[in-house]
């Protein structure tokens, strides 16, 4: 491939890969809820289940998935259903805790876990059928009629595009948790002087709930995967 059209995939990755969406939105709650570990972790897994679309193209699968209208809805199905999982957990999920945000993230990485996190990132990018057809449409542009191994070619070009789609998913997660800091700290030195000087004749004294952003924000995370959800459910198959 000339150098100028190697270059032009990848800056067309890049961009690709900073697009919001489910993916995306998965890494950022992770960080800005459990800190930057989770966010990583979250950003490894979203990467992992794109390796299998990557050597399920190379191979000719999503090719077959493009062709069978069953074969698209059965994955659709089982993709829709598993982000409304994740939505409704996210919206199912237990309040952070009101004083000491920063343990609090600890706590909520230690229950989540890190291998969850990981395979529900993995699962939510796995189980999408439309990242199938994404890299079926989208790789072979890149690819010259010359080339006898079309297949490896293929391969190639995936798995670079994924390389440089690991570094954009985990600045994501990075950013999240950075910001995620920031918010905790800020409610931190609010909250420690009330806390610190309870207000006279009273018996017992609530420091405010610092937490209480992190929860609407997972709030809005979930109501928003419900729609990614749904949004998929309803799709017809784009290459029919």
């Amino acid at each position: 491939m000339p150098i100028d059209q190697l270059l032009l995939f990848i800056a067309a990755g890049l961009l690709l890969n900073l697009t919001p969406g489910p993916d995306v939105l998965y890494i950022v709650t992770h960080g800005l809820r459990s800190g930057a570990r989770a966010g990583v972790v979250a950003a490894f897994g979203i990467t992992a289940g794109c390796f299998v679309h990557i050597f399920a193209a190379a191979v000719g699968v999503s090719a077959l998935l493009a062709a069978s209208a069953t074969a698209f809805a059965l994955l659709k199905w089982a993709g829709a259903a598993y982000l409304v999982y994740v939505g409704i957990r996210m919206l199912l999920s237990k309040k952070p805790s009101a004083i000491d945000l920063g343990a609090g993230r600890a706590q909520l990485a230690r229950s989540a876990g890190l291998k969850a996190i990981f395979f529900q990132g993995f699962w939510t990018n796995a189980l999408n059928p439309k990242v199938a057809l994404f890299f079926l449409a989208f790789v072979p542009q890149f690819i010259a009629p010359a080339i006898q191994n079309k297949p490896l070619a293929f391969l190639l070009l995936g798995l670079l595009f994924n390389f440089n789609g690991l570094w954009v998913n985990i600045g994501w997660g990075l950013a999240a948790a950075w910001l995620g800091s920031r918010f905790s700290e800020a409610g931190r030195r609010r909250a420690a002087p009330k806390a610190a000087e309870p207000p006279r004749g009273a018996e017992r004294y609530e420091a405010p709930n610092v937490g209480a952003p992190f929860l609407w924000l997972e709030r809005a995370a979930g109501l928003m995967f419900l729609g990614f959800g749904l949004k998929l459910a309803l799709s017809d198959n784009p290459a029919r």
